[in-house]
């Protein structure tokens, strides 16, 4: 694909989270029965997790490989990413699962991941706004 993206930075911001999101949910889709145990996280909740994370990544993977994508897509990635992560804390403290360790250390680590993709994708959004204020000035 060739094309020249105004904003490289948030196009990269937004591949990577498609990357991501669709590796851990071929990971948690495919493998959440082997998964389950060792995490200490329901199956049901990893494949459907998995399962949900697989159109989002297309959906941002497309978004990323516009040259200038849509502002209010971009702060709806940067919304369901925020959302994610609080509710991957909020499972934590809920009580609702019991995870292990490494079921703890899972979920910590991907909302951590999550949270930075969309520091990322707004960080992005803002040098596209300095960039074309500077281009207009």
């Amino acid at each position: 694909m060739s094309f020249r993206s105004r904003n490289p930075f948030l196009r990269l911001a937004l591949l990577g989270d498609a990357a991501a999101s669709g590796a851990a949910g071929l990971l948690m889709a495919a493998g959440a029965g082997p998964l389950a145990g060792p995490l200490g996280l329901p199956e049901e909740l990893l494949r459907y997790a998995g399962l949900a994370l697989l159109p989002y990544a297309a959906l941002v993977a497309r978004l990323g490989t516009r040259p200038d994508p849509a502002r209010g897509a971009v702060w709806a990635v940067i919304a369901v990413n925020a959302c994610w992560a609080a509710d991957s804390l909020l499972l934590l403290l809920s009580g609702w699962v019991a995870p292990t360790a490494l079921g703890t250390a899972f979920v910590l680590a991907q909302a951590a991941v999550v949270a930075a993709f969309a520091v990322a994708q707004h960080a992005g959004l803002r040098r596209g706004a300095q960039g074309m204020a500077v281009a207009h000035g």
